[in-house]
């Protein structure tokens, strides 16, 4: 993005940027862990403004010790910071204190989220204001240019001058500021970036003018001055609006987080904390009408909810003691208790926000080569128009005409087609696929995905509802059935969870110590030192001749005693909705696809002549999924992953680009790319086809800027263009790389996305139950 349509920093901004900035403490209070000793924070910097201020500061921060890596979003001006260290230690303090330090001396104050003024937009405001008073100031400085034009006599003339310098002069002052404010800024600190043209443009056009009416001239050009600030300004309030459009759906969804919650004590008395002092393990009265404020359990009470903001299904949905209440769902009908299992900052909410901001941050390679021809504009523009000065000057000798070619040079060539070309479409691609249920954690997954030419899917909870039904439990010994169900008691697998619902907590059981491997199964020893294994039958039973007994397609679970068969169980998976669809759309699409399972052969091979899916493999470890990965992308190829578990998650990293359930494991949606929150597969391959249609907008959008700096270029510096014909040029080539972008909005998009929620089962629960629970095993998906 280029400086050149970048936002403005509103009042309260600039309030805290005469301030010394947050301190160490606070950005550490505001930090949350990563694991592995990491921990992220992140900070608003409101002087960002194009993509040579993100390369700087992603450039300069790591080599601050201690600060592994920075990301800049430049439509939310936040910079995430991910640093080293743990509390108490002094590290942590002194690199955060170092990060602020860093920030202030490269020119750009931070301050932390939270504390401006979210009733309005002041920004935006600031921006109308500033387009109010230079169009005001336009029309009329034209109009007295109209009498001078048809040929008003000296002494008039000179009058209409002094008149539009006296108008020009304070309009220029105030609706200049922001670009005034923004180069000088840059200046300051010893660098360059967009906006500094602009105002040596606008400034010298002025001074020229004023030169001319002082010395008496002919020709002055008040008129071009305040029109190129208010075609600037016009552009610059467009490209804010495009921004706040996609910085909406975050704050909405921001907003769907209330203040706090009444706390009950274990007393039996209630305070009101703020959202920040929920802790895992409180209990929180939710009263009819309140949302949830932070993930939790029900513990009493029952009610309807509204999940809407988790599966978009307006329908309500009943819930119980033991059900799973994400943040932002609407407790509708009835009081409810509920524990809190996770605090705001690692909630459902937060973590859909934290998706949301991440979709433009993300330095594909299209947004790589808008920034790089960003950052070497201020160099190269200003060369060309001293370079344009000097040959009208050596041609002409005017240094008038020299000079305001030099000037409209300054003007028209300014890069911001070529800046708006990548985030424009991808924040309109992204918030497309967000209205429908699909959240993209990084705008360069979009460009990966547009890439995919064969598409891998897991089976248990992917393909199917990963909901199995035990289909043998008439056939099985009580004892055995009891047993099985408390060792499963212990893992999140979907087989797991469907056996252990036959859990009978009235049957004297002896107690043992439970230990997972996932993608194989349980190991529970007892006290008298027998091992018993549950899960897949390489993993469960030692020696040759211990077969499954099993012959059908059904999903199995083996439970052994030290090596020795006891007892199988067979499950059987409804396929989930819109899976048949969605293979087919994505086969019209030239995608191939095929199935990795670590279940049996007889259920894969079924799923798979259901599906129409040729190319299937049964029985693969997690470590197998990554190898199959790695061998297509050998061949050249970019294989999408979809897929749900813990054992997921080293495939969907090593996978060209990945897609998860919002029912997958933890671990699954943070490796993964995209996350759909419907239950509908047919959200594959419309992610699949809004990302290769935004691929095609963003490459239109290069050929027009492109196009707009040959054809304008020569023209400026061949002096056939007037600074104020070089403002409408540069406002028109943004106006139209913006509205190109928008074709992704069409009725036909609408039309596609409105059939593919079509194919949605209306009765699936909701997978915010999933998405608030922990990770577990994975046993044979």
């Amino acid at each position: 993005m280029s400086c050149c349509a970048a936002g403005t920093e509103s009042a309260a901004d600039l309030d805290r940027l005469g301030s010394d900035g947050p301190s160490a403490e606070e950005m550490w209070v505001s930090s949350r862990p990563l694991g592995n000793g990491l921990r992220q924070v992140d900070l608003i910097v409101p002087g960002v403004h194009c993509g040579a201020c993100i390369a700087l500061i992603e450039r300069e921060l790591p080599k601050t010790p201690g600060i592994d890596h920075a990301r800049v979003n430049l439509s939310t001006r936040r910079v995430s910071v991910v640093f080293t260290g743990q509390g108490g230690d002094g590290q942590a303090e002194e690199v955060l204190g170092s990060l602020g330090e860093r920030l202030q001396s490269l020119g750009y104050p931070a301050h932390l989220p939270g504390g401006a003024d979210e009733t309005g937009d002041p920004a935006f405001r600031e921006l109308l204001k500033a387009l109010a008073v230079a169009g005001f100031a336009s029309m009329n400085v034209m109009l007295l240019s109209v009498s001078v034009w048809s040929g008003a006599e000296a002494a008039t003339r000179d009058l209409f001058h002094w008149i539009s310098a006296l108008i020009a002069a304070p309009a220029l002052a105030y609706s200049g500021r922001i670009f005034f404010r923004s180069a000088w800024g840059a200046l300051k600190h010893g660098r360059a970036n967009m906006d500094v043209p602009i105002t040596l443009g606008v400034l010298l056009a002025y001074a020229i003018s004023l030169h001319e009416t002082i010395t008496h001239g002919e020709h002055a050009y008040f008129d071009a001055s305040v029109t190129l600030l208010f075609f600037l300004l016009a552009g610059r309030t467009l490209d804010h609006m495009m921004r706040e459009r996609a910085r909406s759906a975050v704050r909405n969804l921001v907003r769907l987080s209330p203040r706090g919650a009444m706390v009950i004590r274990e007393d039996g008395s209630r305070d009101y904390l703020s959202l920040d002092e929920i802790e895992p393990g409180m209990r929180l009265a939710i009263a009819p009408g309140d949302r949830i404020p932070v993930d939790g359990r029900v513990v009493s009470g029952r009610s309807d909810m509204d999940f809407a903001v988790v599966n978009g299904e307006s329908a309500p949905q009943r819930v119980e003691p033991g059900a799973l209440a994400p943040a932002g769902t609407l407790n509708l009908t009835g009081a409810l208790v509920l524990e809190a299992t996770r605090n705001a900052k690692t909630s459902f909410l937060a973590e859909m926000v934290s998706m949301m901001e991440a979709a433009e941050s993300g330095r594909a390679g299209y947004r790589r080569l808008a920034d790089r021809a960003s950052s070497i504009y201020a160099p190269v523009v200003h060369l060309l128009a001293l370079g344009t000065f000097i040959g009208w000057m050596v041609v002409s000798g005017d240094w008038r005409m020299a000079m305001m070619t030099a000037v409209a040079v300054l003007i028209i060539t300014c890069p911001c087609a070529l800046g708006l070309a990548v985030p424009v479409v991808q924040v309109v691609a992204a918030g497309r696929l967000f209205e429908h249920g699909i959240m993209v954690k990084d705008g360069s997954a979009m460009e990966r995905l547009a890439e995919t030419d064969r598409v891998v899917f897991d089976k248990t909870g992917t393909l199917t509802r990963g909901k199995p039904q035990l289909v043998n439990s008439a056939a099985i010994d009580p004892e055995h059935l009891a047993l099985a169900a408390r060792i499963a008691s212990s893992s999140r697998h979907p087989l797991s969870k469907a056996l252990a619902a036959h859990d009978r907590p009235e049957r004297d059981l002896a107690e043992f110590a439970t230990t997972e491997t996932p993608g194989e199964g349980v190991v529970a020893t007892t006290p008298r030192g027998d091992v018993y294994r549950l899960g897949r039958a390489n993993f469960a039973l030692d020696g040759p001749g211990q077969e499954s007994r099993a012959d059908d397609a059904s999903s199995q679970v083996i439970l052994s005693r030290n090596g020795r068969f006891v007892e199988v169980f067979l499950f059987s998976d409804q396929l989930r909705s819109g899976a048949a669809a969605a293979i087919a759309r994505l086969s019209s699409l030239g995608i191939g696809s095929e199935i990795l399972s670590g279940d049996r052969e007889a259920p894969v091979h079924a799923l798979a002549d259901d599906l129409g899916v040729k190319d299937f493999t049964a029985g693969v470890r997690p470590r197998g999924k990554v190898d199959r990965l790695r061998a297509l992308a050998s061949d050249g190829g970019k294989p999408l992953m979809v897929g749900d578990g813990l054992n997921d998650a080293p495939a969907l990293s090593a996978a060209h680009v990945s897609m998860a359930p919002a029912s997958a494991a933890d671990v699954g949606r943070t490796a993964a790319d995209f996350v759909f929150l419907h239950d509908s597969l047919e959200a594959v391959p419309l992610a699949v086809e809004v990302s290769r249609k935004a691929g095609k907008l963003i490459r239109q959008n290069f050929g027009l800027a492109i196009l707009y700096n040959v054809i304008a270029v020569p023209v400026a510096v061949l002096g056939y263009a007037t600074p104020l014909i070089a403002a409408l040029a540069m406002s028109s080539s943004s106006v139209i790389v913006v509205l190109n972008s928008l074709r992704l909005r069409r009725k036909a998009e609408v039309e596609a996305f409105a059939q593919a929620r079509a194919g949605q089962d209306e009765n699936a629960e909701p997978a915010a139950a999933q998405l608030t629970g922990s990770a577990g095993m994975q046993a044979s998906s």
